[in-house]
């Protein structure tokens, strides 16, 4: 059965996300079982429920596949769990309690781990997909080289999701480890509060020997705390040589935070650091249609469109977005359509903000002194072909929106678009005028002045 449990996951891995594998199919070990049934070790029971609930089909057609025999497939629970009720073959697993360790779980563990924030709930593209993966390894490995991760990323991009997700999956996959999350700024304020209460070697003794893994949020607010500086470095020196799991994660690189000593520095250059990108436009949709199913809102795709096209800034603006427009909807009693998005998120896009399809169409039609409604309408004159051309062609130098909803955003086929936005480009190695205007309006939006 372990060679044939081999061949099954080398299926797998073809047909899933990395990241899913890694995290699902990966951890599954063979347990002992007859020749007509293959039974499958999991690490827990929440680990067991969710690849019933998910994976079981997929398992189930490649073992079929590779033995061309209807072998049962039966899931047991790690160590002395040896329930028959545990067999996939038998009837539905019931629903019971599950018995909490014994273990005293002190007040003092930071803040609370928000429960949306898991690994399931985080939307997984181009932009993220290493910091991603190299959280979850963190997670679910426990001998590891890099025992430390630094998530680098603006504001609302996801960082803090990713590293309580990985609080999470430790306490899930081990209730006893000792896991602290907590800001920069509440390890000052704690170490601060040690120091005026005489209780300094308490502090210590709780992060040097009693911490399994320490999540720190927004390290670039140390920048000129020496003292704090110090105290970390000292704690991190303790984690470190344990080969305890550190997360930081801050908005600027280690090397770019000013007053921030060199030993600490050091420290939170040790270990690997993964950047999140802001997300692209397929993104944004995937993120807002996940959104909308979590909460069971019914969205009209138009709407993902519209959104994603002009709230381009972070996660946490898309997600504000769409809960405006949810809770305008519920207390006016007004239907969700295109026009309530728009009253919604008027007052939410502002000037110097990543330019948007929208913000084109008005610079265009006010550097050529026409409107909006001949822009996108069907006529063919040369004083309205060519600066929808020009238009085309920004949007698709200055936005991340392919050329279908490019030329959707002025009622014409993407192929009108690609061409448009060819005219324009081969008007500008010739030298023509559209030249200079595509500099100029350019130059606006590089500004910022829209």
């Amino acid at each position: 059965m372990e060679l044939i449990w081999r061949q099954i996951k080398e299926s797998l891995v073809q047909k899933m996300p990395s990241h899913t594998y890694r995290m699902w199919i990966e951890p599954l070990e063979v347990g002992n079982a007859g020749e007509d049934t293959l039974q499958l070790v999991c690490p827990n029971p929440y680990f067991r429920k969710r690849v019933l609930d998910y994976f079981l089909p997929e398992i189930k057609a490649e073992v079929q596949h590779i033995t061309g025999k209807n072998i049962d497939l039966d899931l047991r629970i790690a160590a002395a769990d040896k329930r028959p009720e545990d067999s996939v073959s038998n009837a539905p697993p019931q629903q019971l309690q599950l018995c909490l360790p014994e273990i005293n779980i002190p007040s003092n563990y930071g803040r609370l781990l928000r429960d949306d924030y898991t690994f399931d709930q985080f939307v997984v593209g181009k932009s993220n997909d290493f910091a991603y993966s190299a959280a979850l390894s963190l997670a679910v490995r426990k001998n590891i080289q890099q025992s430390s991760l630094f998530l680098l990323s603006k504001a609302g991009l996801g960082k803090s999701h990713l590293a309580q997700a990985v609080g999470h999956q430790i306490l899930r996959n081990q209730p006893k480890e000792r896991v602290y999350y907590m800001t920069a700024e509440d390890f000052a304020n704690e170490m601060v509060s040690s120091y005026r209460s005489n209780s300094i070697s308490a502090f210590k003794e709780k992060y040097h020997k009693l911490c399994d893994v320490l999540l720190l949020d927004d390290i670039h607010h140390l920048s000129g705390k020496n003292r704090t500086q110090i105290e970390l470095a000292h704690t991190l020196d303790y984690l470190i040589n344990e080969n305890k799991k550190i997360i930081f994660s801050s908005c600027y690189a280690p090397s770019d935070i000013p007053k921030l000593s060199d030993n600490l520095r050091s420290r939170l250059t040790c270990g690997l650091i993964s950047s999140i990108e802001p997300p692209e436009y397929r993104m944004r949709i995937k993120i807002l249609e996940h959104y909308a199913q979590a909460n069971s809102w019914l969205i009209p795709k138009e709407i993902f469109e519209y959104l994603a096209s002009e709230l381009t800034q972070d996660v946490r603006q898309l997600k504000s977005g769409m809960s405006g427009m949810i809770a305008k909807s519920s207390l006016l009693g007004r239907p969700i359509d295109l026009g309530l998005a728009k009253d919604v998120i008027r007052n939410m896009v502002q000037k110097n903000e990543d330019i948007s399809v929208s913000t084109i169409k008005k610079l265009v039609c006010k550097y050529y002194n026409i409107s909006i409604k001949d822009l996108v309408s069907s006529s063919r004159k040369q004083a309205i072909v060519r600066p929808r051309q020009v238009a085309m062609y920004l949007a698709r130098r200055f936005t991340d929106q392919p050329l279908q909803s490019i030329g959707k955003s002025f009622n014409r086929y993407h192929a009108t678009a690609m061409h448009s936005i060819g005219v324009v480009e081969r008007g500008i190695r010739q030298g023509a005028s559209v030249q200079k205007h595509v500099e100029y309006l350019s130059g606006k939006i590089e500004k910022g002045d829209y």
